[in-house]
């Protein structure tokens, strides 16, 4: 991106000094973080490092006890999820919270469905949300044999792809994803990390957390990590290796000599 004005692009989300207290424990101390339109960010640390609890300030489930967050440049208070998403932040949880005994065009649009209203309700025109959901699935090159196949029916990597499909179905700027291969057989892992690359290209960024450094330096640009509650470090993937990254989990910081022999080509 060129920066004519010689001033940095400003970022599509930004983190700044948030705290999270619960009673006396402080779970977040002075965290920091920007992410740019179409970049994918790993967030890595350890249990208790503060990793769900900054993801639930981002995706509204939170309140930040200190801090501010801001969207576009702009300052921005979540009440709840449903006013992050409306921001465009969305959240693909572990369990991907999907209904297994609807067909995928269904759970694509849980809710939200196309159609017309009428005293209060929502009259599903069913052909139009096949259609939108083929489309849309067609936009991320997901592949399934059939739109109205159930979900209880698919393999784990083909709900998790389910679940990224209804996050970006309304248009979502940034999608947050909680271990999102944990759950996968290894042939899929790739075609998830695949899709997640897909999102990028359409300009959503996204944020993931994961403890698998093969994810993270494939799919990510940047990571971050978190030790104790504070951002501990953060990295182009291309300047760090997955030695530096794991010290930085057990909160150590110093250069290892294997950059070299550690890139993913």
């Amino acid at each position: 991106m060129s920066e004519v004005s010689g001033k940095p692009p400003v970022p599509l989300l930004e983190a700044r000094n948030v705290k999270k207290y619960f009673g006396a424990i402080t779970a977040l101390d002075g965290v920091s973080f920007h992410l740019n339109a179409g970049e994918a960010l790993g967030v890595v640390g350890d249990n208790g490092a503060g990793k769900s609890t900054l993801m639930k300030i981002l995706s509204g489930l939170y309140k930040p006890s200190e801090g501010q967050l801001l969207f576009e440049g702009k300052p921005v208070k979540f009440d709840s999820p449903r006013d992050a998403r409306s921001a465009g932040i969305e959240m693909v949880y572990q369990d991907f919270a999907l209904a297994g005994n609807m067909p995928i065009y269904e759970n694509i649009y849980l809710g939200r469905e196309p159609g017309r209203k009428f005293a209060g309700f929502t009259l599903i025109d069913r052909d139009l949300s096949r259609q939108m959901a083929t489309d849309h699935l067609d936009k991320l090159k997901i592949h399934v044999k059939s739109i109205d196949q159930l979900v209880e029916n698919l393999s784990g990597g083909q709900r998790q792809a389910v679940a990224i499909a209804r996050a970006t179905a309304f248009d979502a700027r940034v999608v947050i994803m909680d271990e999102p291969t944990a759950a996968l057989a290894i042939k899929e892992v790739g075609k998830v990390l695949d899709l997640i690359r897909t999102l990028k290209e359409h300009g959503v960024a996204v944020i993931i957390i994961s403890h698998r450094m093969d994810d993270i330096f494939y799919a990510c640009d940047r990571v971050m990590a978190l030790y104790q509650g504070t951002n501990f470090a953060e990295s182009q993937l291309g300047d760090t290796n997955r030695n530096e990254v794991i010290g930085w989990i057990m909160g150590t910081k110093g250069h290892t000599d294997t950059l070299a022999h550690d890139k993913v080509h």
